[in-house]
């Protein structure tokens, strides 16, 4: 049983630098046992925080890493009361001081350009293809509406739906605990998605987030917040509240499911007439239909 456990973890630990066994490959939107990496991003703002952090800051904080326990070694060895019984009275090295006042503010100039780029691309939102807003409510948990799918004589969204925390005993095989819903949103892979994100009026701050997406934001009662994806892999993604926002903050997931833009057009069709739940499991069977017939051939 133990190396079982841990051949389970080794393999979570290889999902996430991307060298994973194919039955792993479905699951890229969640966390896993071991995981030391961030999640698999699909979206043009988490590619880009992927770069930043794993091409950028980890090999600067390495250089900076070994070059400090360098020099640690170095004094511990060269300057030890053995060696140098008669400690050296030098006060200033004029070269050494530049350098260390220089240096720094260069690490940081080239660590400023691609985080202001990074954070223009986030903030800038492109023209959307779809918009969704996010309600964050005191009950913990999230109301989607979709305004482009229509709307009532009052100007509220025909397609709206609460996501609720799916109960332990009604989870399918795969689906994680304490991060399904029992309805999901669902968007189309290779479009851009604009997110208006707020709060109940008389609820509290949450923040809506997933990870694969890099996307945290703020959900405020009475202001609305933006940002956008767009989603460039089918798949589930799982995400959290991110704001501590009170006693069943622990309970408030988040799932997406990108589809094919068919998939997506068959579920607009069938939740204006049959509602969120019903929509969710004509989606999930066609996904179902699919792997069976992709297996048997």
């Amino acid at each position: 049983m133990r190396f079982a456990s841990w051949l389970s973890g080794l393999a979570g630990f290889f999902s996430t630098v991307g060298v994973a066994p194919t039955a792993f490959a479905e699951a890229v939107g969640e966390p896993h046992p071991w995981q030391i990496g961030m999640q698999v991003p699909v979206t043009p703002s988490a590619h880009g925080i992927h770069w930043f952090h794993d091409g950028l800051l980890l090999p600067i904080i390495t250089a900076i890493t070994l070059l400090v326990l360098g020099l640690l070694i170095a004094v511990v060895v060269k300057f030890n009361a053995g060696r140098n019984p008669t400690p050296s009275k030098t006060t200033h090295n004029t070269l050494v001081e530049v350098l260390w006042t220089v240096l720094p503010i260069v690490i940081l100039v080239v660590i400023a350009i691609p985080s202001y780029r990074l954070l223009y691309l986030q903030r800038d939102i492109p023209q959307p293809d779809m918009t969704i807003k996010v309600i964050g409510n005191p009950s913990w948990n999230w109301t989607y509406e979709y305004p482009d799918l229509g709307l009532n004589a009052d100007g509220t969204a025909k397609v709206s739906f609460t996501a609720f925390l799916k109960d332990k005993d009604k989870l399918a095989p795969g689906e994680p605990w304490l991060l399904a819903t029992d309805v999901p949103v669902v968007v189309p892979v290779n479009k851009i998605v604009k997110l208006i994100v707020t709060s109940d009026p008389e609820g509290i701050i949450h923040a809506w987030s997933v990870s694969s997406f890099g996307v945290k934001i703020d959900a405020i009662p009475g202001r609305l917040n933006e940002d956008w994806i767009k989603v460039d892999q089918e798949g589930t993604y799982y995400g959290q509240c991110s704001e501590l926002c009170g006693k069943n903050h622990a309970y408030m997931p988040i799932e997406v499911k990108a589809v094919s833009e068919q998939d997506f057009k068959a579920w607009s069709d069938k939740i204006k007439t049959a509602g969120a739940e019903e929509a969710g499991k004509f989606l999930g069977e066609r996904e179902a239909s699919r792997n069976k017939l992709a297996q048997g051939q």
